[in-house]
């Protein structure tokens, strides 16, 4: 069960708070490489679990680590740290974070109604996490150089727009499931 691939599933999950407590305590170029050594193991996993087969564990718990990492960075990004150059803006990681309840909640309501169903991953969606992604090395990026920019806006501004975009989706593809039952 404890596949390679959610071996490195559960070794981003162990490298979250190890990423929050660096970036709080002012430690930003460790945060940054702990952000992308964490963020890679998403693309590792998948690939490693696409070549020898997923499981059901890795199912469940690879979106997880996924929302924890990403509504991690957003949070502590967000924080009035006096380190901090750039800062997320409050208003896109209350939409990210209502996005991900909002699809947890669907998920679970679908599948207490209708029986146990799965839903699969849209374009849009991944496109939201490599954008979140992307947004949170930028951002760490340029406060690691402590050097005023306005790229981690922009790449805020797309995050907020995939995340609207991808929500608007998940929302028309769930009144017509396209789900499975499990």
């Amino acid at each position: 069960m404890l596949t390679f691939a959610n071996q490195l599933t559960l070794l981003r999950m162990l490298l979250i708070p190890v990423f929050a407590i660096l970036l709080v305590y002012g430690q930003v170029g460790w945060a940054l490489t702990v952000f992308v050594v964490a963020s890679a193991t998403d693309l590792l996993d998948g690939y490693v679990a696409r070549r020898s087969g997923p499981t059901t564990l890795g199912a469940w718990l690879d979106p997880v680590a996924d929302k924890l990492l990403l509504l991690t960075m957003f949070v502590v990004l967000t924080f009035p740290l006096p380190h901090l150059t750039h800062r997320i803006p409050l208003w896109l990681t209350v939409v990210v974070a209502s996005r991900d309840v909002g699809i947890v909640l669907t998920v679970s309501i679908v599948n207490l109604a209708l029986g146990p169903r799965t839903f699969y991953p849209s374009i849009w969606g991944k496109l939201a996490t490599a954008t979140f992604a992307a947004t949170g090395v930028v951002t760490l990026f340029y406060n690691w150089l402590a050097t005023p920019s306005a790229v981690p806006g922009l790449f805020a501004i797309a995050s907020g727009v995939i995340t609207v975009v991808s929500a608007l989706h998940y929302l028309l593809t769930a009144q017509r499931p396209g789900t499975q039952p499990s």
